[in-house]
């Protein structure tokens, strides 16, 4: 019901965040020279922005909801952006880019969040992949031409600025998370919404959607509030942060690392630009099908063995082959993308409802040190050509053969407490008595959710 106007929502978000720092290399405050240092640095600024962001979004998403989140983040970076037009300064344009930052990745990770849990299974993974990456490429694709027709920086950020107003309407279309509320004891709320959607869906809603004798047990017991400390509460979930924010770092410095590469390959700069644009597109229609068909862990770990071990095998190809050089680049990003893809569904699956904001977020802040990072990879690149692609060749190949160790999520109800999620491969657990599993399995088939596959 919901997937056509998320989808549009978060591809405007990605969008501006990629457009802006483009646009940082346009000011006109004399960087050049002695001053050079600026330019990146202004991109590094905007990084931490994001990482701040992702460090508090998760929890005021879990707190103040998914929508709330989304709407008042989204309002914050269209606001600062339009600021950036007048700025007068480059200190004044960089500390407005930090704000841009902490907004772009607060309403993008609550956006993929509440579309993961309002969507049911098979448009879940269609949302999180086509749907917020099809949208993300295809402003990927217009930004060299709008940078190759509007030259004055000025312009160039108003217009990239400008589509974060078309989401205002979407306030009065996209719901509050099910599955959000009901971990609030808001009840009444969540019933409100799955009947309105069963509605538009044509689908007949039973007469009592929540059982009564669970509504009382669950109003009998005080709600819990979840801090980010309980991403570690226990050897398996603290397993699972750890193999997911590294995972997350090592991913953000290969897709950020090339993407900032482009301006360094042979040929013309926007050429280059829309064909790192173009290759996404595949990208994430692979990502799509592998979702869809087979096990997460196997998926995302052939993706980043491919783009790992293409960007080592850079350095063997013969200098006048330049050529070849872009095309196994584009193909290393290829990989990797597809993995940036997969690699927000997967983790979504495997935290619980009661953390996911914040499991989703804390990956998202180690993506960030990643991204923030990506430009000295590059500029490693002033000393030897080959050694960016070495070191995030290297990388790569290391978080695939990591990616392997996570449990498998593929056809696995999502988790909604802490006690049901899936155990890291590999690490050996006491075996859980005969009445924990009896209770766990009466958690992972809840009745509350027989009908809310909408």
């Amino acid at each position: 019901m919901y997937r056509q106007e998320l989808s549009l929502c978060t591809g405007i978000i990605k969008y501006l965040a990629l457009s802006f720092l483009f646009c940082a290399s346009f000011t006109s405050w004399n960087l050049v020279c002695d001053n050079d240092w600026k330019g990146p640095l202004s991109t590094s600024l905007f990084f931490v922005g994001v990482l701040l962001g992702s460090f508090v979004s998760g929890q005021l998403s879990d707190k103040f909801g998914r929508k709330n989140v989304l709407f008042a983040t989204l309002a914050m970076q269209t606001g600062f952006s339009f600021v950036q037009v007048f700025s007068t300064s480059w200190e004044m344009f960089s500390v407005f880019f930090v704000l841009v930052g902490m907004g772009q990745i607060s309403n993008y990770v609550a956006a993929f969040v509440l579309g993961t849990e309002i969507l049911g299974k098979s448009i879940r993974v269609l949302f999180c992949t086509l749907g917020v990456c099809i949208f993300y490429a295809f402003g990927y694709m217009l930004l060299p031409l709008f940078a190759y027709f509007i030259r004055d920086w000025r312009m160039l950020l108003l217009a990239l600025t400008l589509p974060g107003l078309l989401c205002i309407p979407l306030w009065w279309v996209i719901p509050e998370s099910p599955r959000w509320l009901i971990s609030q004891g808001r009840f009444q709320e969540a019933e409100d919404i799955i009947r309105k959607a069963a509605k538009t869906n044509g689908v007949t809603a039973p007469d009592v959607i929540f059982d009564p004798s669970e509504l009382q047990d669950m109003n009998s017991q005080k709600q819990q509030t979840y801090t980010i400390l309980d991403l570690m509460r226990t050897r398996n979930i603290l397993t699972i942060t750890i193999m997911s924010v590294v995972i997350w770092m090592i991913i953000s410095v290969g897709y950020f690392g090339l993407s900032l590469d482009t301006p360094n390959l042979h040929g013309d700069v926007y050429l280059n630009c829309f064909l790192s644009a173009v290759i996404e597109v595949p990208a994430y229609v692979i990502s799509w099908l592998l979702l869809r068909n087979l096990p997460r862990r196997y998926s995302m770990a052939a993706a980043l063995f491919l783009g790992g071990c293409v960007l080592l095998f850079i350095q063997l190809v013969p200098s006048h082959l330049r050529t070849l050089s872009i095309l196994l680049v584009m193909l290393g990003k290829f990989g990797i993308t597809s993995a940036f893809s997969i690699v927000y569904v997967y983790t979504a699956e495997l935290y619980p409802t009661v953390v996911r904001n914040m499991g989703v977020g804390a990956s998202s802040m180690a993506s960030r040190l990643g991204s923030i990072l990506s430009p000295y990879f590059v500029y490693l690149g002033a000393y030897d050509r080959f050694l960016p692609y070495i070191l995030m060749g290297s990388l790569t190949v290391l978080s695939g053969i990591l990616t392997l160790f996570l449990p498998e999520s593929y056809g696995m109800p999502l988790p909604d407490t802490i006690e049901q999620m899936l155990l890291v491969k590999g690490l050996e657990y006491r075996p859980a008595s005969s009445s924990t599993r009896d209770s766990k399995e009466e958690e992972e088939n809840p009745e509350i959710f027989k009908s809310t596959a909408f």
